[in-house]
């Protein structure tokens, strides 16, 4: 029983479930943005979706195993760490890619499928191998976090291409990049030390702060879009999401001061993303609040 515990717990670490859960959390707030119900086609590709994104993950750690040896942050990971070998990441990621694929085409449609083909592939192939090129590699690497709720509106019977699911997909895109350069502000040395290109090298802390603050403030007014391109959103709503945005520019302004130290990054960050689960929330109660009544 301990092995077996042990096994799990090695899988959840390279499947990095706390981000793959929000994953599946966003394709289930694209399903709802469609559909306006709560059904078992949602939880599957929900679950679908976010095995899919454990197994491209779990790809990942093996991508990026030497750099992650050299990282204070990653190095206690499953394969640096020698808990795992190559052999048996490589094993349990096509296990969950094959697993997740299946359940989304069997529980959904084709385009749902190869929307999900697209991300594996975008993050796998493309993005992985761009970011130890370009420090800007993320702008093009957002394009994943744009995808999981579209995969949610097509399995729900959605046009890829409907203005509705483009404006959030879009707001998901936005995000991707001021949490990425928080981040990377954050655990600058760190990547800097693994042979990352990083824009820490090309900007002082001061400059990046700026530019990360306009991506911020380009995030919050995406997300008017939202209610702007949706006809059933509430008047509620459109202010809410107003509010929230006016909140986070007025949290995050501290990244604009003269001084700056890693934790006026951290904050940022986490208020960042507290945001975005804020305005998730919002949508989903929004489309239930309108199905209801």
């Amino acid at each position: 029983m301990k092995q077996l515990k042990k096994h799990i717990a090695i899988i959840l670490e390279l499947g990095k479930v706390r981000i793959t859960f929000f994953v599946a959390f966003s394709t289930s707030v694209g399903y709802l943005y469609h559909s306006r119900s709560v059904d078992l086609t949602m939880v599957l590709i929900a679950i679908g979706v976010f095995l899919l994104a454990c197994g491209s993950s779990a790809i990942n750690h093996y991508q990026e195993r030497f750099s992650d040896a050299m990282m204070e942050r990653t190095k206690g990971r499953p394969i640096p760490s020698g808990r795992i070998s190559k052999r048996y990441a490589i094993i349990v990621s096509i296990a969950l890619v094959v697993i997740g694929l299946g359940i989304i085409y069997f529980s959904s449609n084709v385009t749902a499928l190869l929307l999900g083909v697209a991300a594996l592939v975008w993050y796998n192939v493309i993005y992985t191998p761009l970011k130890k090129k370009y420090a800007l590699a993320v702008v093009p690497g957002s394009v994943i976090g744009a995808l999981p709720p579209m995969i949610g509106w097509v399995a729900s019977g959605g046009y890829v291409f409907d203005k509705e699911i483009l404006a959030l997909a879009f707001f998901f895109f936005i995000w991707q990049i001021p949490h990425f350069w928080l981040l990377l502000m954050i655990h600058s040395k760190d990547y800097e030390k693994a042979g990352f290109p990083t824009l820490t090298k090309i900007f002082t802390d001061f400059q990046l702060g700026r530019i990360t603050f306009v991506w911020i403030a380009a995030l919050a007014t995406s997300c008017l879009l939202i209610p702007f391109l949706s006809f059933s959103s509430s008047i509620y709503s459109m202010i809410t999401m107003f509010i929230l945005g006016a909140w986070l520019l007025w949290q995050t302004k501290s990244i604009l001061s003269n001084y700056l130290e890693r934790l006026i990054f951290r904050k940022a960050f986490l208020r960042i993303n507290f945001y975005v689960l804020a305005v998730v929330v919002i949508i989903s109660l929004d489309k239930l609040f309108f199905k209801v009544f």
